[in-house]
């Protein structure tokens, strides 16, 4: 991608765009997060996936503390430039709590996904 061709995204009042984590090898959405203008352009120069923590106010390198990587093999904006979809090769789990997937659970609070780490051991 050019520098030219780069889409304008709208980071919002917030300074913030939703990202969506996909899985490249099965489509499977892992997590929602947030973006900041520093986040996104750490992700396309490094490749791995980086957000901003809402909570901790900082710039989040994901797997950081955990080990659980994400490798970013495509990022795309929606039409309307105002969230993205990284596309990633998740190593480990996503979710913190031990969780391939944050959406591991239905409103009902049946649990549907798989559990692969247990983050006491990981997050001590």
């Amino acid at each position: 991608m050019t520098e030219d061709a780069r889409v304008d995204v709208d980071f919002g009042e917030d300074g913030l765009v939703p990202v969506v984590a996909q899985s490249a090898a099965d489509g499977e959405v892992l997590m929602l997060a947030y973006a900041n203008e520093e986040a996104l352009d750490r992700t396309l120069e490094t490749g791995e996936g980086h957000y901003y923590s809402r909570s901790r106010d900082e710039l989040w390198h994901k797997g950081a503390s955990s080990g659980h990587t994400q490798t970013v093999e495509a990022v795309r904006v929606d039409c309307d430039a105002d969230a993205l979809l990284y596309v990633v090769e998740q190593e480990g789990g996503a979710c913190h709590t031990g969780y391939r997937s944050c959406f591991h659970r239905t409103v009902d609070g049946e649990t549907v996904g798989e559990r692969v780490f247990d983050p006491d051991e990981v997050y001590d």
